[in-house]
């Protein structure tokens, strides 16, 4: 089956200019959290107003993740204990997952798998950003990036399932395939949608960039660093089977590139994986999925 590579682009142009846009509420969170001087107090008022995200807020401080004696009910304590920056990434990722959960449901990747992957690698990331000792505030910065690293593969259509099979029968990785077949590969149809989300460049230069392994040593460190530990992600997420985004063969060579620009020896690497699957559960608890 041969595609039209024009038409596969426009398609996926008007997609993305029919997603929906991210909630005002969600803009205003990102906006407040992105400043130094930001209290919880200017966050609770903005959360206050959406009656959906103060209900989810509350839901996370009061799950069994944070296994608390009293109920918190005061929306002002729950941000303070959570800690503005994971409110600000629980907002954006819950939010961004209900808005393609509305868009789309591609029978070339099913939604849970995908998301389920996706998941697998912003966990992997943050634990090897944990073992590198990235504060606490960038490791949450990890993890959102390695959710979010694949969300250009949300607008492609059934057409997909060509590019998916060839990628497993010829054991080629999946970015060239879709290069080859369809013109476009999914980080730059992500960066179509980063732009239209207005996410800020460290989380689109992870989904624009996270396989252009050679492109690292031209970058700001820190953001290569950054799109290093979420491409390590990725492809921990592929070869230990963490849910499925159509990418079992990724190149092997460039592992080692990446750990020696992120720092990390192999040991620092295989030795994540005790605690990833007990991550993911945490993750799947924080987005309510």
């Amino acid at each position: 089956m041969s595609i039209d590579k024009d038409k596969q682009r426009r398609d996926i142009e008007r997609f993305i200019k029919k997603m929906p846009a991210l909630s005002t509420t969600v803009g205003k969170v990102m906006e407040i959290c992105s400043r130094t001087d930001a209290s919880p107090n200017e966050l609770n008022k903005v959360i206050s107003l959406d009656p959906v995200l103060t209900g989810q807020v509350l839901k996370l401080i009061n799950s069994a993740y944070y296994s608390l004696m009293n109920k918190v009910t005061s929306l002002t304590r729950a941000i303070t204990m959570l800690g503005m920056n994971t409110v600000k990434n629980m907002a954006l990722s819950t939010a961004i997952i209900r808005s393609v959960a509305g868009s789309k449901k591609s029978k070339a990747l099913p939604t849970t798998k995908f998301w389920a992957h996706s998941i697998g690698t912003g966990v992997s990331a943050k634990l090897l950003g944990e073992v590198k000792g990235i504060p606490i505030m960038e490791r949450e910065e990890l993890f959102l990036g390695g959710l979010l690293h694949d969300l250009g593969k949300v607008p492609f259509g059934d057409e997909y399932i060509e590019v998916l099979n060839i990628a497993k029968f010829e054991q080629l990785p999946l970015r060239e395939v879709e290069l080859d077949v369809m013109g476009i590969d999914h980080q730059e149809v992500g960066l179509m949608i980063a732009e239209k989300w207005k996410l800020n460049t460290v989380i689109s230069s992870c989904i624009g960039k996270h396989h252009d392994v050679e492109s690292l040593a031209s970058l700001d460190a820190d953001i290569a660093q950054q799109i290093a530990l979420i491409a390590l992600g990725n492809v921990y997420a592929n070869i230990f089977d963490h849910g499925f985004a159509g990418n079992p063969f990724p190149k092997e060579e460039d592992v080692k590139i990446l750990l020696d620009f992120a720092a990390l020896s192999w040991e620092d690497y295989c030795g994540i994986g005790e605690r990833v699957g007990e991550e993911i559960h945490k993750a799947e608890v924080f987005l309510q999925i």
